[in-house]
């Protein structure tokens, strides 16, 4: 059920930074602070700690917990810091009560490792980790975990859940879901989780859906935060203007390489002058071309802005 304090605050332009990593290998606190301060500093509304931009798959738990330590103390309550938790359910809330004690405010539910459950193990494994923890659970559709409208009701019903976050893309089935869940009467609230959710912002919208995470912002929040003004205003001139001279062109050269959904951002975030270093294995470094793309592509976003007066 939406309950207080994490629903209340999630309401804006969703930061999930990568995690920094030292000419090693091993994490770099400093660079990952300094990264998750920048963007709180720029606007972030939240920050979702170590979730699939921050390579959760790539870390220790140890890590894990020092990242979203790390995270919670530069917010300082300014904003809620959410961590993501995943693999199977044994796991799962083991990461959830790391990130309890580490002080974050919420979980974003990755999906479990591997298996493709069926809907009641589905639902078995979120509500086990809901109940977990006092954290409250974002769950992240996507891949292996596909929901039904009866089994998003079931969510709904769930404590501790608040909310679902839709990284498949089916307009259909979340019109279906939003419309199942809101006609017993209960809450969720709803989050575009695409790897470039501006691109589908407006149709998002459509259903009732404003709520997305911005990988652009952890390198060019200004892009990021004039497309948000313009979704949440409904300054349709301002979005066609960014879809076509920016975020379509950058899907497309998202599509270049495997994996570019976190080490393309990576590469874009070192360029902006943050030393957060490679991508673990088994993710590669982006083709150096197709960098050198994106800063030209940020380059005329923001070209775009600039003349439009935006």
């Amino acid at each position: 059920m939406t309950t207080a304090p994490l629903a209340g605050r999630l309401d804006g332009l969703l930061f999930f930074p990568v995690t920094a990593f030292a000419p090693d290998g091993s994490v770099d606190l400093a660079a990952f602070r300094a990264h998750v301060r920048a963007g709180v500093d720029a606007g972030a509304a939240a920050v979702f700690a170590c979730c699939g931009t921050g390579e959760f798959h790539a870390l220790t738990p140890e890590e894990f917990r020092d990242c979203v330590a790390a995270a919670v103390e530069e917010t300082a309550g300014r904003v809620p810091v959410v961590a993501g938790a995943g693999y199977g359910t044994a796991l799962a809330v083991h990461y959830a009560r790391l990130a309890e004690r580490a002080g974050a405010d919420g979980l974003l539910a990755m999906p479990p490792y591997l298996v493709v459950p069926d809907q009641a193990g589905l639902l078995r494994h979120y509500a086990r980790l809901a109940a977990a923890t006092s954290l409250d659970v974002i769950v992240y559709q996507r891949d292996n975990a596909v929901l039904t409208p009866d089994t998003a009701v079931a969510l709904a019903r769930t404590d501790g859940v608040i909310g679902l976050k839709d990284g498949l893309g089916d307009l259909g089935l979340m019109q279906r879901i939003v419309s199942a869940v809101r006609a017993e009467g209960l809450d969720l609230l709803y989050f575009n989780g695409l790897p470039t959710a501006e691109l589908t912002g407006a149709a998002y919208r459509g259903i009732g859906v404003t709520l997305y995470s911005s990988a652009v912002f952890c390198f060019a929040p200004d892009l990021a935060l004039a497309y948000h003004r313009a979704l949440v205003s409904g300054d349709d001139a301002t979005l066609d203007l960014l879809v076509d001279g920016f975020y379509r062109p950058l899907v497309e050269l998202r599509s270049q390489g495997r994996g570019y959904a976190v080490s393309l951002v990576k590469a874009a975030v070192r360029r902006s002058g943050q030393d957060v270093g490679e991508v673990r294995p088994p993710l590669s470094e982006p083709a150096p071309e197709h960098v050198d793309a994106l800063m030209r592509l940020v380059e005329r976003g923001r070209a775009l802005l600039k003349g439009a007066g935006a």
